[in-house]
């Protein structure tokens, strides 16, 4: 049963939902859904049934204690909702979780139970993989949907993926068949440096959602914490050459691959959103956009710390599964 009897009317209500997880490589979705709860202060108004979806010795729950009392927190599922005003007023359902044990399609029908519920619009699905990308570019992300409308409508990419998937895709799909209106952003997270939490690659996908559903959102300290994130990682590689020249190899490889993005396509994308930020308004921070400290400035290369010899699919949320780059992203 969804009782839904604290939540106002919501205007243009979208739906942004992320869990941690197969589909979390460094944290960087499960952050960014979490960055915005914070920065726009949401309110929980549900949480699903820990009993239904998870193995609690798979995902364990915690003891704590509260004023002296031992309280137990359980691994769920929470919505809570976002108000955004300004001269265009929007409202976000937030949904962060984990990603579920078993029975994922009825997971996923009580999600979207919500959804109509609430009159959401359209879905939109943050993930992150492991790929081959330098920790020196702007991170890539893509923004797949498997609506033919959508997708051109959009201009996002339909999905091709065929393979293992994870919560993302099967929502994804779930929404498709509902006739929910759904997109999945995915963000490319260095394999080398798969630790979380990776701020620059939460921070793109920020940035991509913000493009995606017209909204300016807060930074707050994320720029920072990337430039931080960017330097910290330049500093432990400082060492090995062997290191620097494959990602030498990565940088001109990316590169090489991105020469037609030089374009005036690529840079009225930056100049629009340059000009969103320096207006400055509501629910808009003045940080720097996501290009001009994305990239390497510096005179000689970076140089990562050596990446591990076998990657654990369960420590980094990704997996090369989901095809290993961006381009071969499943949703």
């Amino acid at each position: 049963m969804i009782e839904l009897e604290g939540v106002p009317e919501l205007i243009d209500p979208v739906m942004v939902a992320a869990f941690e997880g197969w589909n979390d490589a460094g944290d960087a979705a499960s952050t960014a859904v979490a960055h915005l709860e914070r920065e726009w202060k949401g309110e929980v108004f549900a949480a699903l049934d820990a009993e239904d979806y998870y193995d609690f010795q798979v995902n364990r729950p915690t003891v704590y204690l509260d004023g002296g009392v031992r309280k137990i927190t359980w691994p769920t599922t929470r919505l809570s909702v976002v108000r955004i005003g300004g001269e265009k007023p929007r409202d976000l359902v937030l949904v962060r979780g984990i990603e579920p044990s078993m029975r994922w399609r009825s997971f996923c029908n009580e999600l979207l139970g919500f959804a109509h519920e609430l009159g959401v619009e359209m879905v939109v699905i943050l993930g992150a993989l492991l790929g081959d990308t330098p920790h020196t570019r702007p991170v890539p992300v893509s923004g797949v949907t498997s609506d033919p409308d959508l997708a051109r409508t959009m201009d996002l990419e339909e999905t091709r993926y065929e393979g293992p998937t994870g919560i993302v895709g099967i929502l994804q799909e779930a929404c498709t068949h509902a006739g929910v209106p759904a997109v999945s952003l995915w963000a490319a997270v260095p394999h080398y440096v798969s630790q979380p939490p990776n701020p620059k690659a939460t921070l793109a996908l920020l940035n991509r959602l913000e493009d995606l559903i017209d909204l300016r959102i807060p930074l707050g300290e994320l720029a920072e914490d990337a430039r931080a994130w960017q330097v910290g990682v330049d500093q432990l590689a400082s060492e090995d050459s062997e290191v620097a020249e494959y990602v030498q190899t990565l940088e001109e490889a990316r590169d090489t691959a991105e020469l037609p993005e030089a374009s005036g396509e690529a840079i009225a994308r930056e100049f629009e959103r340059y000009l969103r930020r320096r207006d400055g308004g509501p629910g808009h921070a003045t940080e720097l956009g996501d290009s001009s400290y994305l990239r390497d400035t510096s005179s000689g290369r970076t140089r990562p710390p050596k990446p591990p010899k076998a990657e654990d699919p369960g420590a980094g949320g990704g997996d090369d599964a989901e095809g290993g780059s961006p381009d071969t992203s499943e949703d």
